[in-house]
């Protein structure tokens, strides 16, 4: 089954210059270090949550060393802070 990695991150206001720093820079990095697939979602006028799936529990442990630097550059980089964040494997997928 897939697994999944969920971020939650609030930023101290919100541009277009984040949107395609994310959609530019971190999703191509997340990408390349073993993700099937990531989606940026903003879930309030400053908050927002990374979405990421990987093709397996394995994969998706492998790259938590490489995720948890990058969420550490996208800190550094952009005006947010990661609020939370949690993981698991999917049990339905449709």
């Amino acid at each position: 089954m897939s697994y999944y990695t969920i971020s939650h991150w609030e930023a101290d206001e919100w541009t277009e210059e984040m949107e395609a720093i994310a959609k530019d820079k971190f999703g191509p990095m997340i990408m390349a270090v073993g993700a099937s697939s990531v989606d940026f979602v903003q879930t309030g006028d400053k908050m927002m949550c990374v979405v990421t799936k990987y093709k397996d529990e394995a994969t998706g442990t492998e790259a938590l060393a490489k995720i948890a630097e990058i969420r550490s550059q996208a800190a550094s980089t952009m005006p947010i802070k990661m609020v939370s964040d949690v993981k698991g494997l999917a049990f339905v997928s449709m």
